[in-house]
């Protein structure tokens, strides 16, 4: 195999690996998320207008 070859070969797997990395944090972030859903579920929400005055957006 010739340098190029090997080179290319390298430059696929580094852009697969790249790929997961960045799926396995979309599923991280996924999975944060429905947990939070999950310990939210019984609580009031806040209203928008209420949440951008407390974090203030406004």
């Amino acid at each position: 195999m010739s340098d190029t070859a090997v080179l290319e070969q390298i430059e696929q797997l580094r852009a697969t690996v790249s790929r997961l990395e960045h799926r396995v944090e979309d599923l991280e972030d996924l999975r944060d998320l429905e947990q939070a859903i999950a310990e939210n579920a019984n609580q009031p929400l806040i209203p928008w207008e209420q949440a951008k005055r407390q974090l203030e957006l406004d």
